[in-house]
């Protein structure tokens, strides 16, 4: 089953891929590699998911601000690619927290990623190397904040 029909099965929608906040590229590609800039919690509406895990939202609050940001950094990588199926492997996470210094859950928070991945490309291209966190702030007061690598193959024929 292509990954663009597992969204579907799973009833899950991007959202739009989220607007540049700076100078540089959301998407990256050199060779089979595409390396993701920072990505944060970008909603359909055009808003992000605020505040400090920990203070201002619980660890479940935290995880859905993680899954929503998997969501926003597959439709940067939808953007770029043409077709999420061009995706072979999640190779690497490194997700930030926005929490307060005696919040050690960082891991837990990232999950809300992690597993959406491994729902939708499976365990063995769903689940990668990671790190996990804390961070004093983030852009915008955004909650979680993601980047990464996937491996993606030159196959067009979607």
């Amino acid at each position: 089953m292509s990954f663009e029909s597992r969204l579907t099965q799973l009833n899950l929608q991007l959202p739009p891929a989220p607007p540049r906040g700076g100078v540089y590229k959301p998407v990256l590609i050199s060779g089979n590699l595409a390396y993701f800039s920072g990505h944060g919690p970008y909603k359909s509406d055009g808003t992000y998911i605020t505040g400090k895990v920990g203070a201002d939202l619980d660890l479940a609050a935290g995880q859905e601000a993680a899954r929503q940001t998997g969501l926003a950094i597959l439709a940067s990588m939808r953007e770029s690619l043409g077709s999420l199926d061009r995706i072979k492997r999640v190779i690497k996470l490194l997700g930030m927290v926005d929490c307060p210094s005696d919040f050690h859950e960082h891991p837990q928070v990232i999950n809300g990623c992690s597993e959406l991945y491994r729902d939708i490309f499976g365990e063995d291209a769903g689940v990668g190397v990671r790190s996990a966190v804390g961070m004093g702030s983030l852009p915008g007061g955004i909650s979680v904040e993601i980047e990464g690598v996937f491996e993606i193959t030159d196959d067009y024929s979607f």
